[in-house]
């Protein structure tokens, strides 16, 4: 349908990574065809959501918790061939298998009410209008970057873990590593045998997981996600709740020395940090591997936000707007959450989608 140059559908899935794929999937498995009931938005040149984007070094092998997109296994992948590639070339022919039709390289540039209890999607390519949104725009674009005091006065090079491309721009370098998540660890443990020298930097100190993380382990840890969802704050990541997995590469990082962590320094100066304490360390270059948040700009006239900062969600729909459901999102975003949110949100869609559209957005 298309009135005035809008583009009617009946839900826009926006992004298509883990989350927004899963919910492709169950939206055809309940009838709903793709570029007539629905449309799949993605800004990324390509298949393979984030993933494409991680660094070359970064194996298949050394991926930790990758769970399969549903009605198509991951199997044979060569664990040393680099994950963006392996989870690239996987995701593309999950979308030709489907027939999901992805719309790419397609930026959404706001999503606002629109007429007849529609919500307007505004993108690069024109506009849709939609009885429902499904967000699974994760988080790769919005790295998060630190301040602190001297940063702006740093002779070196500064760049955040998502500009990583490998140990090899790390030569010889004198390295100050801040953050304490996988990333952290994984390019810490990559650069050290190639740098001058390297210091390991975080806020609070990093509790290592030894042993099996099952279904058990992940229920508490979505909990605790859950719990600040609920209560309208921003989620914290991952590994904040879970911790980070003892793996023998970390075994060993820990044992040379590698991985041992330094509290969050004071200030930075051009030629290095200082801590509190007065003790200082020189740094050529500053790594931060402070994490991601949510990329969700776009939903801002909607007016989703809370007074804490986060978007209160039940299940997968946003508690200001019930045409709204974020996937990937706080206790979803995981490999395995973004499936299940995925196919929650389709099911919560179907009964949205039963009753009048405008009574449902009021």
């Amino acid at each position: 349908m298309n009135h005035s140059g809008v583009r009617a559908v009946e839900v826009v899935v926006i992004g298509a990574g883990q989350a927004g794929l899963a919910a492709a999937f169950h939206l055809r498995r309940v009838g709903l065809e793709p570029d007539r009931d629905f449309v799949v938005l993605d800004h990324s040149p390509r298949p393979g959501g984030a993933w494409q984007f991680r660094w070359p070094t970064l194996t298949y092998g050394k991926v930790h918790g990758m769970h399969a997109l549903p009605g198509m296994e991951l199997t044979g992948a060569d664990p040393g061939r680099p994950s963006s590639e392996v989870i690239g070339a996987y995701f593309g022919t999950y979308e030709e298998t489907f027939g999901l039709r992805v719309h790419r390289p397609v930026s959404v540039l706001a999503v606002r009410p629109g007429e007849d209890g529609r919500l307007l999607v505004g993108t690069s390519e024109g506009d849709w209008a939609a009885r429902a949104v499904i967000n699974a725009t994760g988080t790769w674009d919005r790295p998060f970057w630190p301040r602190f005091p001297g940063q702006e006065t740093f002779g070196g090079r500064q760049l955040h873990s998502s500009q990583y491309a490998g140990p090899e721009g790390f030569r010889g370098a004198r390295v100050v590593v801040v953050g304490g998540g996988t990333s952290a660890v994984q390019q810490l443990l990559e650069i050290a045998p190639v740098a001058a020298g390297t210091v390991w930097v975080t806020r609070r100190p990093p509790v290592f997981r030894e042993g099996p993380f099952g279904e058990e382990e992940g229920r508490a840890a979505v909990a605790l996600v859950e719990e600040r969802v609920r209560q309208g704050l921003p989620p914290r990541s991952v590994v904040s709740v879970t911790g980070l997995p003892m793996s023998e590469a970390v075994r060993r990082g820990r044992e040379s020395g590698v991985l041992e962590r330094l509290p969050l320094f004071e200030r930075i100066t051009p030629t290095g940090v200082v801590w509190p304490d007065g003790r200082t360390a020189e740094a050529d270059v500053i790594l931060y591997a402070t994490g991601f948040r949510a990329a969700i700009d776009h939903l801002a006239p909607l007016k989703l936000r809370e007074p804490g900062g986060g978007i209160r969600i039940a299940g997968t729909r946003v508690l200001r707007d019930p045409r709204v459901h974020l996937v990937g999102y706080g206790p979803s975003a995981s490999t395995i959450g973004a499936h299940r949110a995925g196919r929650a949100a389709v099911r919560e869609i179907q009964q949205l989608l039963a009753h009048d559209p405008v009574a449902a957005a009021g």
